[in-house]
């Protein structure tokens, strides 16, 4: 008979047989995140890691809308230790031994393979939305080594008990909870819980038990990834001339930098310890040109096909070994049942492009918690989870959509940077509003179920997967600024900026009818959230 586990603080030799409220398969953050969460809420909960950290994980650039929902979670459930990680000023001032990343914004150039670089500064050629008006409280990159290890000893504090290199091998559904079969040190090791979460990743653990079954991301390509961890990678900055970049609205490294193309792109995120991550996602022609499975060789010949990124990594040094993903794109065909649910990371994956993977797993964590507090033990709680799959999946069926029109239109960089806009202009609508404590008027990702925007937003991406260059596209290209307008908080129309946004208060007093608050609100909330009153400067002087 199974007898439940007492949960301390101190480390515990498990028997044989365990009995838990909730098992959370998969240490990543979002794992660890879930377990403290279900373990505040008084909930018995054991974590279970395949592997062992410190281990080296994607998925590492946060977003303005990112850092928002960890530190609601960390304010709603009392986890300070989480809070300081929220934003690069604290996380420096209280946690400097965690590596990370200073990210001011999002930094997109295009080119042609073979070709000249362009002029640096052809800004038809590039993209800079700012995330942040200065560093203090600016976003992140997660090394997550450090982060997801962090993670894992703060759930421990809170009483979640951890085993590490602890294979789940199997799974039972029954009317009193789920029963796993673990093996670890060479014993088995059978854990029944009452709810099991599977924050494992695409294709993860309960998807391959279950069975759940594959479906399709719409209009999406079959997409390959190679990615690896570098040091020695020379800045833009020193590579072009430090002169064009001091008007620039951020520093043009310090962001989330994309190095787009026709059929793909390669992203450089630098850490403060000396490592750049950086990869490429390429649709399958592509990716089978450049033999991505070749690892190093694939990525040196990317390289000698894009002279700015073959003269910025001519002195890198790869310290991880290449790690190639044969198809990136997921999307499960079942996410929650009785007992079981997938975190949004579990239950799909579009692209890293413009960091999406963290917000909609950051929603799914809130909403399934929600779940746990208010419908544990409920004839309701069956339904609550049903409504979670729904969104769950709506708000990556989105995702799917915007990231597609983007492929569509790698070697047509006017049009994609306008679709790129449209989720700037959603996310900081969504951001604002939820700042001023009004999260009812962005309820989901994308604002894909804004009862105007929505509908909008859909008909324009479909149009961007089959426009044509020249008037066709231009005439896209105003439509979408047209519809953007009435939730443009951020600047986002201003022509006049050519291709370069800052960050900047004015913006937003400008558009406080917009978020339907007044000026003396917006005020308050500029300076709850450490911005202030000043206008953003160039980063030289900031």
């Amino acid at each position: 008979m199974l007898t439940r586990f007492a949960v301390t603080n101190a480390r515990v030799e498990l028997a044989e047989q365990y009995k838990f409220d909730v098992a959370v398969i998969g240490s990543g953050f979002a794992g660890s995140l879930m377990a403290m969460i279900a373990r505040r809420l008084g909930k018995s909960v054991i974590l279970l890691e395949r592997g062992k950290h410190p281990r080296m994980v994607i998925g590492e650039s946060s977003t303005p809308l990112s850092n928002l929902l960890l530190d609601e979670l960390a304010h709603k459930y009392d986890l300070p230790g989480i809070k300081s990680l929220t934003k690069w000023g604290p996380w420096q001032a209280v946690h400097p031994e965690l590596a990370c990343g200073l990210k001011r914004g999002f930094t997109f150039f295009h080119h042609r393979f073979r070709e000249p670089q362009p002029p640096w500064t052809d800004r038809s050629r590039q993209l800079l939305v700012a995330a942040s008006p200065h560093d203090r409280i600016a976003d992140t990159h997660w090394y997550r080594a450090d982060f997801d290890s962090f993670l894992v000893q703060e759930a421990r504090k809170f009483g979640v008990e951890y085993l590490d290199e602890a294979s789940v091998t199997e799974c039972l559904e029954a009317d009193n909870g789920m029963h796993l079969r673990v093996t670890r040190g060479g014993r088995d090791i059978t854990v029944q819980a009452g709810f099991v979460v599977d924050a494992t990743g695409p294709r993860g653990f309960l998807h391959r038990a279950l069975k759940l079954g594959e479906s399709e991301l719409p209009d999406f390509p079959a997409t390959q990834a190679l990615y690896s961890h570098f040091s020695g990678v020379s800045q833009i900055k020193d590579i072009s001339g430090q002169n064009y970049w001091k008007e620039a609205p951020y520093p043009v490294d310090d962001a989330a930098v994309h190095h787009v193309f026709d059929g793909g792109w390669v992203w450089v995120l630098r850490f403060n310890n000396g490592i750049v991550s950086a990869g490429v996602s390429a649709v399958d022609g592509l990716a089978n040109d450049l033999d991505l499975s070749t690892g190093e060789a694939a990525w040196n010949r990317l390289l000698g096909r894009i002279p700015a990124l073959r003269e910025q990594f001519a002195g890198a040094k790869a310290v991880q070994p290449f790690r190639h993903i044969q198809r990136v794109g997921f999307r499960s065909a079942s996410i929650a049942g009785r007992n079981w649910a997938l975190l949004p990371s579990a239950a799909g994956f579009v692209d890293p492009l413009l960091s999406t993977g963290f917000p909609l797993t950051l929603l799914g964590v809130s909403r399934l918690a929600e779940v746990i507090d208010q419908n544990w033990g409920t004839q309701e709680c069956r339904t609550q989870l049903e409504v979670y799959a729904s969104t769950s999946d709506g708000e990556l069926l989105a995702t799917t959509r915007l990231i597609a029109a983007l492929y569509a239109n790698m070697d047509n960089f006017p049009v994609f940077t306008a679709v790129s806009l449209l989720y700037f202009a959603a996310s900081s609508y969504s951001e604002t509003v939820r700042r001023l404590g009004k999260p009812h008027l962005a309820s989901s990702f994308l604002l894909h179920d804004d009862l105007r925007f929505g509908p909008q937003c859909r008909r324009m991406l479909e149009r961007a997967l089959a426009v044509q260059p020249g008037g066709e596209s231009d005439e896209l290209i105003e439509d979408i600024r047209r519809i953007i307008e009435p939730l443009d908080v951020a600047g986002l129309g201003n022509l006049t900026r050519g291709n370069w946004y800052p960050v900047e208060a004015n913006d937003l007093l400008g558009c406080t009818h917009k978020v339907t608050a007044s000026h003396d609100e917006v005020m308050q909330m500029l300076e709850r959230c450490g911005f202030g009153c000043v206008t953003s400067l160039p980063y030289a002087q900031s």
